[in-house]
């Protein structure tokens, strides 16, 4: 019991803490290097909805609003939507813009995999429906691509309002600067949903259950052989959702697909893979095992209460749980609560999620399907 309370916390310090240290003191990020481009690739923005009528339109206004000099175009389509945001993609006469209207609700990756299949261009600009560009950002990611790379992730600004405690903004900020580290490692994992491009002919269709797309379509990427980078300079916006309990939701979709996922890359645990290993092991493997690694830590804990360290840690624990289950009903209550406490809450609500996404995992669950995340100023 006692080493395996000491190795559980220590992996558990050492993701979270100990990790980004290590790339902060000895990884400079580098920002990617670009030139114009002599010859301008034919483009095709992907755009997959569900349920998105409030903001689809200016959606694809933005897209098309893009400056760049070659050929773009838009593929769209709504999956099985109950409201208006197919009748809203079909009414575009854009010529550009090619939309799909499809009836059946088969989940996001099936319809990025016919979107795919219809694309005729050379390079894929994924994004969400909720996201807005930049105007140079499909430009600057077309100008980060060399003969090795395969695939460029953009910035993704998540936007928040002052009255929202949903801590996923300053989250993402940490996630930023481990990316940044990460691509000057030739280490980064996956990429940003919300912006990023690969070449057409390294896309591979994936099973209809993957939840995590774009983790899982950069994976595959790294996979056969090229390059997956990060360029800061091609920027993405889009709002923070606006409580802890929407984004508590979404994330236990994506604690499913994560533990899918990992079966799906076991490849990437090889040492062989270098310092991709190294990061894949880090930043994901340990955090998704985060919640097993906290429980171990807690039970392991109660069989070594005859020392007093042992039972001062035990009440730290205590008391950090208490914290967080206390800021997370006061948030639910719309109660503003301290930074700390709703740091605090926020790690805890996301571990729990990840903890509720690997039940459902072990569960079996098939269904790629989503559920809509609420925006800033909707309710559900």
């Amino acid at each position: 019991m006692l080493t395996l309370f000491w190795i559980s916390l220590a992996l558990l310090v050492y993701s979270y803490l100990i990790f980004p240290l290590l790339l902060k003191v000895f990884v400079t990020p580098k920002s990617i290097g670009s030139s114009e481009l002599k010859e301008y690739p034919d483009v095709d923005i992907i755009i997959a909805a569900y349920n998105e009528e409030s903001c689809i339109k200016e959606r694809i206004e933005n897209a098309l609003a893009q400056s760049y000099e070659g050929n773009l175009n838009v593929l769209v389509a709504s999956d099985g939507s109950k409201d208006n945001t197919g009748v809203i993609i079909t009414s575009f006469t854009d010529p550009r813009v090619k939309a799909f209207d499809f009836e059946e609700n088969r989940g996001k990756i099936s319809i990025l995999n016919d979107l795919v299949a219809e694309s005729q261009a050379e390079f894929l600009v994924f994004t969400d429906a909720n996201t807005e560009f930049e105007t140079n950002a499909v430009n600057i990611l077309m100008n980060s691509f060399s003969e090795k790379t395969g695939a460029v992730s953009g910035e993704l600004l998540l936007i928040t309002d002052d009255g929202n405690q949903n801590k996923d903004g300053l989250y993402w900020k940490y996630e930023q600067f481990l990316k940044k580290c990460e691509s000057a490692l030739g280490g980064i994992l996956g990429a940003n949903g919300a912006i990023y491009a690969i070449r057409k002919e390294l896309y591979i269709p994936l099973s209809k259950d993957t939840i995590v797309d774009d983790f899982c379509i950069a994976m595959n990427v790294k996979k056969q052989g090229y390059e997956v980078l990060y360029n800061d300079k091609a920027i993405a916006s889009e709002e923070v959702a606006p409580s802890l309990h929407d984004e508590v939701g979404r994330r236990v979709r994506i604690g499913v697909g994560n533990y899918k996922a990992f079966n799906s890359n076991l490849w990437a645990l090889s040492p062989t893979q270098g310092w991709f290993s190294f990061c894949y092991w880090s930043h994901k493997v340990f955090r998704w095992y985060a919640p097993h690694l906290m429980l171990l830590v807690f039970f392991s804990n109660l069989f070594l209460l005859r020392e007093p360290l042992y039972i001062t840690l035990l009440i730290g624990q205590i008391a950090f749980y208490a914290i967080g289950w206390y800021g997370t009903k006061k948030i639910s209550q719309g109660i503003k609560v301290g930074s700390i406490v709703a740091i605090i809450s926020f790690f805890l609500s996301m571990n729990t999620a990840l903890a509720k996404g690997f039940l459902l995992f072990l569960k079996g669950q098939k269904n790629g399907g989503w559920q809509r995340t609420a925006r800033q100023g909707e309710t559900k």
